[in-house]
């Protein structure tokens, strides 16, 4: 029997494939016009925030596909469930991003597939004047705790190139030493962190690794802080402003005049800048936006509330996240966790602010 097949169920049943495979093709007469749900490795599109002006050449691409969630046989691992989960917190954002907690992945799952991808991890940190003191405890508590298994290398900038400290790093971890130059201000020591790290993944980073975060030193690492963390872009909720708190009472910057402003009503989450992360080139560009952004202020005698964290809560307004993190990815030495944080990944310590920053934490 033959079937009369029209031309155009063939062409709905290939867009339909097409639409699987993870992208559109648009057909107008003779023209194909492409159109993906992934962003195409040669295309780099231009965040939505208008400030943002310039685009990046992306040289590398470690974008997952569903092909490449490849895990190993035999793996021995409990079964997931669909019924069951963390009842207490929420674990999507509504934008269809995972919100991760404990208890909402499968270390044993996750390790494995990333680690057969085997990608190149960048850690920046900035530790000029007395923060040096805070090298040890992060580095040792990294190498026990942070992407353990995958390749990682440490930036450390510093205008104390000799208090470096000696640490024993795992096979395929290293540590790249930068000098700068000191600061007179705390605020500006976290401004010109975004300027080095611009310029170093322009001319170095960018050839050596697939993923970065950005990190505060004056951190230590208490738990697993695994590949599960590891998306196109990871925010951190702020653990000050997670629960509870209306979008109103967000500390993001309310001036008009500054670059980082966000008018009240808007607003998702209130994100930390002491750890996020993603794939190099997508943050290559948020470094250089916060960057660009905080210089753009400064021609017009303004200075963002929270320096480059405001800045980066606006770009994450209009540019969401792939993934965010929850505030087990950066606690704090001063708060006692609710019963909602099983457990604390990273924590800032307890310091002398007047003490350790050079104008005395002013």
């Amino acid at each position: 029997m033959l079937v009369n097949i029209s031309k155009a169920h063939i062409l709905v049943s290939f867009v339909f494939l097409l639409i699987l495979s993870g992208a559109i093709y648009t057909y107008l007469e003779n023209i194909t016009i492409p159109f993906s749900f992934c962003q195409p490795c040669h295309e780099n599109s231009e965040p939505v925030v208008d400030e943002v002006e310039k685009r990046v050449e992306m040289k590398h691409c470690p974008h997952m596909g569903v092909g490449n969630l490849k895990m190993k046989a035999g793996l021995s691992y409990p079964q997931p469930s669909t019924m069951k989960g963390r009842t207490d917190v929420n674990s999507v954002t509504n934008w269809n991003a995972p919100l991760v907690w404990e208890g909402t992945f499968d270390p044993v799952v996750i390790d494995d597939i990333y680690r057969r991808m085997n990608p190149r991890v960048a850690v920046v940190v900035l530790a000029v004047g007395k923060y040096t003191r805070f090298l040890k405890g992060f580095l040792e508590s990294g190498e026990k705790y942070f992407l353990v298994g995958l390749r990682v290398t440490y930036y450390i900038f510093t205008d104390n190139e000799q208090d470096v400290p000696n640490v024993t790093l795992s096979e395929g971890r290293k540590i790249t030493i930068l000098p700068v130059p000191s600061a007179k201000r705390w605020q500006d020591v976290v401004l010109s962190k975004m300027k080095w790290a611009t310029v170093t993944i322009d001319k170095q980073i960018r050839n050596e690794a697939d993923y970065l975060f950005m990190m505060d030193v004056d951190s230590v690492f208490h738990n697993r802080f695994g590949a599960e963390s590891l998306s196109q872009m990871s925010a951190v909720l702020h653990r000050g402003y997670y629960k509870n708190i209306n979008r109103d009472g967000f500390p993001y910057e309310r001036r008009p005049e500054s670059k980082a402003y966000i008018p009240a009503g808007e607003g998702d989450y209130y994100y930390t800048a002491a750890v996020w992360g993603g794939y190099l080139e997508d943050m290559y560009r948020l470094v250089k936006y916060c960057y660009e952004q905080s210089e753009e202020d400064a021609k017009n005698n303004i200075e963002a509330v929270w320096q480059e964290e405001s800045h980066l809560n606006k770009y994450f307004l209009y540019n969401k996240p792939a993934k965010v993190l929850s505030p087990e990815y950066l606690w704090s030495d001063y708060d006692a966790p609710g019963s909602d944080i099983k457990l604390i990944r990273i924590s800032q310590l307890v310091k002398d602010y007047a003490e350790v920053r050079p104008n005395g934490g002013q």
